[in-house]
């Protein structure tokens, strides 16, 4: 007889400012032993789901299972290895999925909202803008979006993407106070779960390089990713502001378990304040377009000071972009800690590169920018 859940004041602390929850949903729990979906967790999700908007939350889903479920329509035993099998297979089983997801979400008086995204959709930033008030309007509208990678036509997505990168992805573009993913194992454990004395960890503050550790490499039969992709979701969201919860999305009732603030899964806090949408974006979603290298000096007065990066703490420039594009700011040892949206091209960076700022207008003239990055425009990543 399994012992009943705990009251956790910390949960219940972050569900009382969970005003929107991010829910991703894994390709094992939506599906049986032989790769076909299970309809039956399926309405039990639905159901859970209406649990949660009648508390006035809003909630997104963002579903694995497309190609699950066509490999199950397809009649395939195994994820095949062959692109061309996988586009077919997510084109076959995305609309028998969202079928059932209508007919679910019907029973309570929701509309079903398919969103197929690709990791463009977050770089270019007027996409960005556009599914956000896309997803904002949905909530409005009495719609729950479901959200899942548009797999018949990303190639690098189905390669090395997963979907707990996407949902990471879109509680930080939505500015969700909680993403929760399920999946097919009770949390995060201290070593390998199938050891004897493994101990499942409740509360993680940080996820530093030692908790990623603690995650196995393999990977489901069927799903795309593991436990070292959702633990680095996790880091992308707590790095933002949010929290996350790691639980078992086959543990009957999981999502009202979790609601009720039941010490279940494994949560993990937020790093430090709220960041605005803006700075998620610059930091997170934008794939950096070059990279800047910068000296001791540079990196302290960015991430301990509060500074602008100036030209003289620049040591290198790499790559070729524009003014406007977000790059990437490393160390000398290459380590990248920052983020930000520079003033000058790479061309004009590499001119003035190491230079005081007194000297910037002898090489550019006289119409040029003291920074080469704002502060405004910095997000720190580490």
């Amino acid at each position: 007889m399994s012992r009943p859940f705990e009251i956790d004041p910390v949960r219940q602390e972050v569900l009382t400012e969970a005003h929107t929850l991010v829910i991703k949903v894994g390709t094992q729990v939506l599906t049986d032993d032989r790769g076909n979906l299970d309809t039956q967790r399926l309405h039990h999700i639905a159901e859970q789901l209406h649990h949660i908007r009648q508390t006035g939350r809003r909630v997104a889903l963002v579903s694995s299972g497309a190609i699950g479920a066509g490999m199950g329509r397809l009649g395939l035993s195994q994820r095949p290895k062959d692109l061309r099998y996988l586009q077919a297979a997510a084109a076959v089983g995305q609309s028998v999925l969202m079928s059932l997801y209508e007919e679910e979400l019907a029973r309570y008086g929701y509309h079903a909202a398919q969103l197929l995204l690709t990791a463009g959709d977050f770089d270019h930033r007027v996409r960005y803008l556009n599914v956000r008030n896309t997803l904002l309007t949905l909530f409005e509208l009495n719609c729950i979006p479901i959200i899942n990678e548009n797999d018949t036509v990303s190639v690098a997505e189905i390669r090395f993407g997963d979907n707990d990168h996407l949902a990471a992805l879109v509680t930080n573009l939505i500015q969700a106070p909680l993403l929760i993913l399920l999946t097919v194992v009770d949390g995060v454990y201290d070593r390998d779960p199938a050891e004897p004395g493994a101990q499942l960890l409740s509360l993680i503050p940080k996820v530093d390089e030692s908790v990623l550790q603690l995650a196995s490499q393999s990977q489901s039969k069927l799903g795309s990713g593991g436990m070292k992709s959702k633990l680095r979701a996790a880091r992308l969201v707590t790095l933002a502001g949010g929290c996350v919860l790691i639980a078992n999305g086959r543990q009957p009732g999981i999502l009202d378990t979790i609601l009720a603030g039941h010490q279940v899964g494994t949560l993990f806090l937020p790093r430090g304040g709220v960041l605005r949408a803006r700075q998620r974006w610059i930091g997170w979603a934008a794939q950096p377009r070059g990279r800047i290298i910068v000296d001791a000096g540079a990196r302290e007065a960015i991430e301990k000071k509060g500074r602008s990066l100036l030209p003289v703490g620049i040591v290198r420039v790499l790559g070729n972009f524009s003014k406007g594009d977000v790059v990437a700011i490393a160390d000398v040892n290459g380590h990248e800690f920052a983020r930000g949206l520079t003033n000058y091209s790479a061309n004009d960076l590499r001119r003035i590169a190491g230079l005081h700022t007194e000297r910037i207008g002898e090489i550019l003239g006289p119409d040029h920018y003291q920074e080469a990055i704002h502060r405004d425009n910095l997000v720190i990543i580490t």
